[in-house]
């Protein structure tokens, strides 16, 4: 389209119409850097592909149990203590770079600090912040989700998600709060008086009474929040601003139906989780492909609640070495269905469209898999 006049000295451009436009404003890639650490070079070429495939937001999934590699001016002991270790951080400059880089392409970055659970990196540094578990009437030295009824709790993540909300500047923030045991919680004297005293009926209550804090907090501070489907499915009372992410893959049509027919805005990410492998190279797209959003039996009006989607890739078995190759192609089947109408279902033309693509990411230099088992480029 773009080619050298003939004075070798300008850019010509033949005249072309283009007519697309995006099926769903969020089109999202969820990237776990807490399980494995994944350098700012290699974020910056999946920013790059995600640019080649039209996704727009990517979910950073900075910290987690096992690391908090996020460096905080305000909290500088949370990644002293809870990296793996100094040489796999995210500087200041580092996020800001990553922000800035993702800008010039189109692409938004949200932000997930995961509480109540997924906190135990939390805890390396500041284990005042986390549940202490006891075994009968003494503690076992173990610590689990952070403490609910502790106040000082609640003026430290203050202080973070002030600093966080700062730091990041699109207007949502992820919340997690998904997955969180209540075995250490159940074994707390503390806890369970505390529940006593606020009428608190079972732990689901208690996590409630948490989130329903940290909501208010951030909400304060002209964040949106969104948080994984269990703060919906354990009745907290979030406002419709509050976005759903629904995940969980075996349930995900219910409870889509479920969140959009409370009238709130919703995510989808049920069907579209890269860590799943099923095979290699023989047609493992397909099930990205097939996975419809609006497949859940709601009305045109829940639908309309549904903002878009994202493919997720959790990083227990994904490391900086193979991360582009276990994501890509396989993330372009949620991207074209996040992108395009509907009715593009041709499965066969799907799979010669995904196959040339491959190829042209790979002149590009991101080094995705073969989609379709043997074959090769036409360079």
């Amino acid at each position: 389209m773009v080619y050298l006049a003939q004075d070798e000295e300008s850019l010509r451009m033949n005249l072309t119409s283009i007519t697309d436009e995006a099926r769903f404003s969020h089109r999202g890639l969820l990237i776990d850097t807490s399980r494995h650490f994944i350098p700012v070079k290699v974020l910056c070429t999946m920013l790059d592909a995600m640019a080649y495939n039209k996704l727009n937001v990517f979910h950073w999934h900075i910290v987690d149990d096992q690391s908090f590699p996020y460096v905080s001016k305000r909290f500088p002991k949370l990644s002293e203590k809870g990296a793996y270790s100094q040489n796999h951080i995210y500087s200041v400059s580092d996020v800001q770079y990553i922000i800035d880089y993702a800008r010039d392409r189109g692409i938004r970055v949200i932000p997930e600090f995961d509480t109540p659970g997924h906190t135990r990196s939390w805890g390396l540094a500041y284990p005042e912040l986390l549940t202490q578990c006891y075994t009968g009437t003494k503690k076992n030295g173990l610590l689990g989700p952070i403490d609910p009824t502790n106040q000082s709790s609640y003026t430290f993540l203050k202080e973070l998600f002030k600093e966080i909300i700062e730091v990041f500047p699109d207007r949502y923030i992820h919340l997690g709060g998904d997955e969180v045991p209540f075995e250490c919680w159940q074994s707390n004297p503390t806890i369970q008086e505390f529940m006593k005293e606020h009428k608190l009926v079972d732990y689901k209550a208690l996590e409630s009474y948490y989130v329903q804090h940290l909501l208010d907090m951030v909400t304060a501070m002209n964040s949106t929040p969104i948080v994984w489907e269990e703060v919906f499915n354990n009745g907290v009372n979030i406002s419709k601003d509050t976005i759903v992410h629904v995940w969980y893959p075996s349930r995900w049509e219910k409870t889509l139906y479920n969140v959009t027919d409370a009238g709130q805005w919703a995510l989808l990410s049920g069907c579209w989780y890269l860590d799943i492998v099923n095979s290699y190279g023989d047609g493992d797209w397909l099930k990205y492909y097939r996975c419809e959003p609006t497949n859940f039996n709601g009305t045109h009006q829940q639908a309309e609640l549904i903002l878009g989607g994202e493919a997720c890739m959790w990083a227990e078995a994904v490391n900086q070495y193979n991360i582009i190759q276990r994501v890509w192609p396989r993330a372009s089947a949620a991207a074209e269905r996040l992108w395009s109408p509907a009715d593009v279902r041709d499965e066969a033309e799907a799979k010669r469209r995904l196959e040339e693509h491959t190829c042209r990411m790979n002149r590009r230099g991101i080094h995705a898999q073969p989609p379709n088992g043997p074959g090769f480029c036409r360079h």
